[in-house]
Parts: C-alpha cells; structure tokens; sequence
C-alpha cells in the first residue's frame, strides 16, 4: 500500500493543484453535471448533490488516495479534478484519473495539471507505474496522455453502450522508467 497523507500544493504556470475547499462545490458540481464530462466518463447523469458534497468533505482526509482540485489561478476557481486511486498491490501501481470542466477546456489546463500530479507522485513514491482508461471517443484525452509517455496496455472492446453504440475503453499505463526517460528528454 502506498500512504498519501500528505495533500500537497502544486503550482504550474497555468494550474494550481490543491486540496478541495468548501468554494469548490459550486465549480465541481458544475463539472459532474456538464454534459461532455458525464459522456466522457461514462457517469451516471442523475447528480446527488448531498451525497456528492459529502464525498468531497472528506477528501483531504483520504490516505489511501491523492483527490486534488485543479484551480485556473487567473480566474479562482477549481475547473476540475485530478485522482491517483485504487492501489494494486501486485503491480505495486497506482490509478489515474482527471476531469476537467466547461471552464477548463482547450486552455493546456488539463495537460499541464497531468504532468504536475505524475511528477508528484513519482518523485514522492516508490510506486512502480500509472495506469488508467479513456474511452475510444476521447481523442483529446488519449493525446494528452501520450504526450506525458502513457502506452496503450490493453483494450476492453465494447465497455460501454452510449447512444446505442459501443465504445471500447483503453488502457494504458506510465511506467516509472518511461516516465524517467521523458523526464531525461524534456530537459
């Protein structure tokens, strides 16, 4: 098991990644209920907004997991979400996950925010890889995550009906060396 206790501050040029405030359910609500994000994650449309104000109230307190808001400083407010979750004690590897907002789209939020939390993590843990999935209709998620040296991994045909059609999610993952040598190119 990998411990988080910490909730760190993590400042880009264009994101701030922080622990969630109880100014942010506005903006997060907002988020879960856009129609582009519950198509892009597959989620449930019908929204509980106690349900999901208690589910971010104890966020700061999660050691099992990295829940952190992503904040356009230039406006103040949270655009999205990012998540390192579901420990896999075999792979000793860890989920990732980022959702962004109608407010935090196109503007290199998203990606910058990807990079920030992934350096975090490998730099702050003994972690062995990333892993995640992206729906086949997210293109602009799938380069994104290319971009910051994720691989495909596997494909899970058919993982989800949307509009009477079936979309394939795709796995893939960041090993600690892969993301060591992007880091060696990048500088």
């Amino acid at each position: 098991m990998v411990d988080l206790p910490d909730k760190p501050l993590l400042t880009g040029e264009k994101v701030i990644l922080r622990p969630f405030k109880k100014k942010d359910f506005p903006f997060i609500e907002e988020c879960l209920k856009d129609p582009e994000v519950l198509k892009l994650t597959g989620s449930n449309p019908d929204f509980d907004q106690e349900a999901s104000l208690r589910w971010y109230n104890t966020r700061n307190r999660q050691t099992d997991r990295l829940d952190l808001a992503i904040v356009d400083p230039s406006k103040d407010f949270l655009v999205g979400e990012v998540v390192i979750n579901a420990y896999d004690a075999k792979n000793h590897s860890m989920n990732f996950r980022i959702l962004i907002g109608p407010r935090g789209r196109n503007q290199g939020l998203g990606t910058e925010a990807t990079r920030l939390i992934i350096d975090y993590v490998f730099e702050n843990t003994t972690l062995n890889q990333l892993t995640l999935s992206v729906f086949d209709f997210n293109p602009r998620a799938k380069h994104v995550y290319e971009k910051v040296g994720f691989v495909l991994s596997s494909i899970d045909k058919n993982d989800l009906e949307f509009e009477g059609d079936w979309i394939d999610s795709i796995n893939m993952n960041l090993t600690r060396e892969n993301w060591l040598n992007r880091r060696k190119n990048d500088y």
